[in-house]
C-alpha cells in the first residue's frame, strides 16, 4: 500500500535567477496590491550559533534584475550588522503556492542623495534558490499582515524606500 506522499513526490525547482512570480513580487511596483506579504530574512549571529529572523515586506525588498535583491534595513538592526560583517543571508517566503528559500551574498550600497529615511541599503546576489511544492497540498499563504489605521503613510514610506533602493542599485551598476 502506498500513501499519497509517495505517489506525489516533492516538486523542486533550483534556480540562480528569480523565477517570474517572485521577480514580479519584488519589482517595486504596485506596492498597495502586495500589502500583507511578508518574507523571513534569516541571518546568523556573530558566532554563527543562532539563526535570527527579520520580517520584511515588499517596501523593503527590490529586485532590480533577475539575479539580485536589494534590501532596506534599519542600520542598528541585527540583520544590518550581519550583512555588514559577513554579507550572508537567506530569504524565505511563500509565492504562488510554493515555498521559496533563497541564499544570497550581500554588500552595502552607497547612500542615496536626498534619502533622509536613515535606512541602510544592501544589494545581494543570488547564490542559490529553491522552490518546493507538493501536488497534494497547496500553500495558501505564509506570514501575512494587515496595515492598521495610517496605512497610507506606510505605503508612502515604502514607495520612497523602494525609490531609494532603485537609485542605489542603479548607482552601483555604473
Amino acid at each position: 500500500m502506498t500513501d499519497s506522499a509517495s505517489r506525489h513526490p516533492l516538486e523542486q525547482l533550483v534556480f540562480d535567477e528569480w523565477p517570474a512570480a517572485p521577480r514580479a513580487l519584488f519589482d517595486g511596483t504596485s506596492l498597495a496590491s502586495k500589502t500583507g506579504f511578508t518574507a523571513s530574512f534569516l541571518t546568523t549571529d556573530a558566532n554563527n550559533s543562532h539563526v535570527r529572523t527579520s520580517l520584511l515586506g515588499v517596501g523593503e525588498l527590490y529586485a532590480p534584475d533577475s539575479r539580485t535583491l536589494c534590501v532596506a534595513l534599519w542600520p542598528q538592526s541585527r540583520a544590518a550588522g550581519v550583512l555588514a560583517r559577513s554579507g550572508r543571508a537567506a530569504l524565505t517566503f511563500v509565492c504562488e503556492e510554493a515555498f521559496y528559500q533563497v541564499q544570497l551574498q550581500f554588500e552595502p550600497l552607497a547612500a542615496v542623495p536626498g534619502d533622509s529615511s536613515g535606512l541602510a541599503h544592501f544589494i545581494g546576489a543570488i547564490d542559490t534558490g529553491e522552490a518546493q511544492r507538493v501536488p497534494y497540498a497547496r500553500l495558501t499563504g505564509g506570514i501575512t499582515f494587515e496595515l492598521e489605521e495610517g496605512g497610507a503613510a506606510v505605503l508612502d514610506r515604502w514607495e520612497q524606500q523602494i525609490e531609494h533602493l532603485k537609485q542605489a542599485a542603479a548607482a552601483a551598476r555604473r
